[in-house]
């Protein structure tokens, strides 16, 4: 390593934070994937990993849980210009699919098959690109981390540490279940993920924080389907506004959960003033120092963080704030999970 100084100005080198360590001396290293293909709302998380990275650049590297915490080895791979190209080729296509849809046309139209099938294979591409990197970042002993993107881009990320880590749990933090099957007829959705996770990853435990804004059947399947549980929105703000500790809520939460936990961060888990630009904002949701507190608990629980994606960030047309946000919660992250890499047995 050349001489670095960690209180100077970030370095645009291209990794995140401006850290200066290589894709060989990392110990963490994120997968930037730009792709907001399926999103239904309104476009712009495909921008968000760049984003993240530029602005990670004006955040200072001390932490007050992890020492030194400069020294915390990551590494980013490069935003890769195949993806960014086909989400350029097929955003049209799904947004030309989500038009017909609104328009009352049912979903097994035949001027709807050849459309839907150009988005599922163009997503299934990306599934299969970020498992390859995935499987091979943690072959090499490393954590891996997808930066998206809408939140349909680490399903690949989660089937292959579900092959390395038998049972593992997913720390979902969310505004939505995404329990979704196929959604819109998108087989590989970001309204599908935890769906299509559940099947293909077979996790032990999901445990969805946050959540406010879902259909009767995703409601449906958490109930009749014992590996989830759900702290949704309403009754974690009940709870608060009754006067329970929110440390006892986190408390149980985190018991919820087995020894190797996944995080699966959607920005719009947290208040919308924090994420303003989102994919698909809604109401309410956990205060940024809310969701530290939380994953301060699961690491001194004793659990450890075997991989971890942060999703749905969408920079503003005027302001990096969004992105700003994003990278904060993105390094807490990471150190978090070096935090709990103490706790590896």
């Amino acid at each position: 390593m050349t001489v670095f100084d960690p209180n100077g100005v970030g370095i645009r080198n291209g990794n995140f934070l401006g850290l200066p360590y290589t894709l060989e001396e990392a110990e963490i290293i994120i997968i930037p994937v730009p792709w907001d293909v399926t999103t239904s709302y309104r476009p712009g998380t495909a921008k968000g990993p760049q984003a993240v990275i530029d602005a990670s650049l004006q955040a200072d590297l001390f932490d007050y849980f992890l020492p030194n915490a400069w020294e915390n080895k990551i590494a980013t791979l490069p935003i890769p210009e195949e993806i960014s190209r086909l989400n350029h080729q097929l955003r049209p296509v799904a947004e030309e699919i989500i038009g017909m849809l609104e328009q009352g046309i049912p979903e097994d139209d035949l001027r709807l098959s050849p459309l839907l099938e150009k988005v599922n294979v163009g997503s299934a591409r990306v599934n299969s690109w970020v498992r390859e990197q995935a499987g091979n970042i943690l072959n090499n002993g490393k954590i891996p981390v997808v930066l998206g993107g809408d939140h349909s881009t680490p399903l690949g990320l989660m089937q292959a540490i579900g092959v390395r880590h038998p049972g593992f749990g997913i720390l979902h933090i969310d505004a939505h279940a995404d329990l979704r099957q196929a959604y819109e007829g998108f087989t590989w959705s970001h309204a599908s993920i935890m769906f299509n996770t559940l099947q293909d990853a077979q996790p032990g435990k999901l445990v969805q924080v946050g959540i406010r804004d879902v259909c009767e059947a995703e409601v449906q399947l958490a109930a009749e389907n014992t590996a989830v549980k759900q702290f949704d929105d309403f009754h974690l703000s009940m709870r608060k506004f009754a006067g329970e500790p929110f440390v006892d809520i986190c408390h149980e939460i985190v018991e919820s959960l087995p020894q190797k936990v996944y995080i699966s961060f959607d920005i719009d888990g947290l208040s919308p003033e924090l994420c303003p630009n989102t994919g698909t904002p809604v109401p309410g949701g956990l205060s940024f120092m809310e969701a530290i507190q939380m994953l301060h608990m699961l690491v001194h629980s004793g659990r450890q963080i075997v991989g971890f994606d942060l999703c749905e960030v969408a920079p503003g047309p005027d302001d990096e704030w969004d992105a700003n946000v994003g990278a904060r919660i993105l390094q807490k992250l990471c150190n978090f999970t070096r935090l709990s890499s103490f706790n590896q047995g």
